[in-house]
């Protein structure tokens, strides 16, 4: 295992949140927790794959050109 590659997840900031659950295959649970192994590794603090799976949601979100173009589920203040 290459443990020279950095992970495109840094470290995670503390945040206000609201709790969601949702199914997934085991294949994919087992790649979160390998990612999160990989993660505590690299940044010095152990996380669980469940406390990830925000941040890599709204890293995904957020390169996303197809959603970015559809615009926010809420609209942005006004700078008028």
């Amino acid at each position: 295992m290459n443990t020279t590659r950095k992970l495109r997840l840094g470290p995670l900031p503390k945040l206000e949140s609201v709790k969601l659950t949702f199914a997934c295959p085991a294949s994919l649970k087992a790649d979160l927790d390998r990612y999160a192994a990989l993660h505590a590794q690299e940044h010095g603090e152990v996380v669980d794959a469940a406390t990830l799976v925000p941040y890599m949601l709204e890293a995904f979100m957020a390169g996303d050109r197809g959603f970015k173009r559809g615009g926010h589920a809420t609209p942005k203040p006004s700078t008028k």
